[in-house]
């Protein structure tokens, strides 16, 4: 793939309004460069031990691991930063309760890998299209991104049920370490070829639906013994949490009580509901009560649109 565009602003963009218009955008020094210097070589090891994917998709010419949090502590800093927080939620937390973390992974392109098959990471979980978001990608160089050595290729306007313009070409998003990428999980996107004689390295932190399974299979990479190392805002992003109703308890519990120490043997199943379904509740018992019927829907006539309520 040769000739690609480039996306370069000379001045920062409406990010926000460029990541719901376009599928993506980027923010510009937004750590610094001697922060991810450390996170770099911090890598160093881990990637000489790692061998090669395997299989089309991920690339023999790539590296790629996870479990960022429990290798590399300063990532943190990354996932949990605020500016990113802000519009990550901006876009999911219409449709659901809480988000969670989906993935870390840092890869390496080695030169000569050839571009990644193009894709969109939401069709994983097969929902409906075209409207919901499931997920949010941020891709934090790690070397400078530039076309010629694999820099994430985005298809702009892509996402959204796929509304691209046929034969769209893509654009190769070229940024600094210390930048930021995002792209929605419904945007089409690929790693570019690494064409140059050097490594290209950067790392996916992506967020979603707190009601979604992740990529990365979190409370095995995150047991608790690790997790309990965690901030509590972290321990919840990695799935030491409830999403409401009851989604994703231990015991009837939030989950976060593993983090207590040995939990009791016998515990009581505890309501996590969100407060439109207490208000339900609570007018069913007083109907009870009172030797009311209950509405012939249940609770399924509660909240029938499809955003929670505040």
């Amino acid at each position: 793939m040769t000739n690609l565009s480039t996306y370069r602003p000379a001045v920062e963009p409406a990010v926000d309004d460029d990541l719901q218009r376009h599928g993506f955008c980027v923010l510009r020094d937004i750590a610094s460069k001697t922060e991810i210097a450390e996170i770099d070589q911090a890598l160093d090891p881990r990637f000489a031990a790692t061998p090669f994917c395997q299989g089309g998709f991920y690339g023999p010419r790539t590296k790629r691991f996870g479990g960022l949090l429990k290798r590399v502590p300063a990532v943190e800093r990354l996932v949990r930063h605020p500016a990113i927080m802000c519009l990550v939620r901006s876009v999911l937390d219409p449709w659901c309760d809480t988000i969670q973390l989906n993935l870390t992974q840092a890869l390496e392109l080695h030169p000569g890998a050839p571009a990644q098959f193009p894709h969109r990471d939401q069709d994983m979980w097969r929902g409906p299209t075209g409207e919901i978001e499931y997920l949010v990608n941020v891709m934090w160089p790690i070397s400078p991104f530039k076309a010629e050595n694999g820099a994430t290729l985005i298809w702009p306007g892509s996402h959204n049920a796929g509304s691209a313009v046929k034969d769209a070409q893509p654009m190769a998003v070229e940024a600094e370490p210390g930048s930021a990428i995002l792209f929605l999980g419904s945007t089409l996107h690929s790693a570019g070829a690494n064409m140059t004689g050097a490594i290209r390295r950067g790392i996916i932190v992506s967020y979603c639906l707190g009601w979604l399974k992740p990529y990365e299979n979190q409370w095995l990479t995150y047991p608790p013994n690790a997790a309990r190392a965690f901030d509590p805002e972290l321990a919840a992003l990695v799935g030491y949490q409830q999403h409401r109703p009851n989604l994703g308890n231990y015991d009837g519990q939030c989950p976060s009580i593993l983090l207590r120490g040995e939990p009791p043997e016998y515990l009581a199943a505890t309501d996590a509901l969100r407060p439109d379904q207490e208000g339900a509740l609570a007018e069913f018992l007083d109907q009870q009560r009172t030797g009311q019927l209950p509405p012939a829907g249940g609770i399924a006539e509660i909240g029938s649109g499809g955003t929670k309520e505040r």
